[in-house]
């Protein structure tokens, strides 16, 4: 096989679609948009939304709720991960989640929660601790500390 005998997969191809380029190719007249109206115009079609003067769904309904703006959104692992992913004796912390691939990113910091077992004393720092996960790593022999 040479450069010049590539070819695209079957099918993957698609050439554009010309409209107003004459009646043999199908899209010529009124180019695929109909006869006359605001659909039909340049720049023509409404809003987003727009209902034609009914009252609009975003209106009709009524606002509930509010956001929290002091609330704090943790990135939560669990102890099962830690289990997986690190050595007996190991200093867990933020960085090291990171370096581990157990954690993307952090948003207001970082939450251990204690689901599945662990057998592996680790020494964790994280920014808060659930109460299973803590006595689940203090009985592996193991320490939490919260910073």
């Amino acid at each position: 096989m040479k450069l010049h005998e590539l070819k695209p997969a079957e099918g993957s191809t698609k050439s554009r679609k010309r409209v107003g380029r004459g009646n043999g190719s199908g899209l010529g007249n009124t180019a695929g948009r109909g006869h006359k109206g605001q659909k039909a115009r340049s720049g023509g079609g409404v809003r987003p939304g727009f209902e034609g003067g009914q009252m609009p769904m975003m209106r009709r309904i009524p606002k509930r709720g509010f956001t929290n703006i002091f609330k704090k959104e943790y990135t939560v692992i669990n102890v099962s991960d830690l289990e997986e992913r690190f050595e007996n004796g190991a200093e867990v912390s933020i960085e090291s989640l990171y370096a581990a691939g157990l954690i993307k990113k952090v948003k207001d910091g970082v939450k251990l929660l204690g689901d599945g077992e662990i057998t592996k004393a680790l020494t964790v720092k994280v920014d808060k601790v659930s109460k299973t996960a803590a006595e689940k790593i203090v009985a592996a022999g193991g320490k939490v500390e919260v910073e």
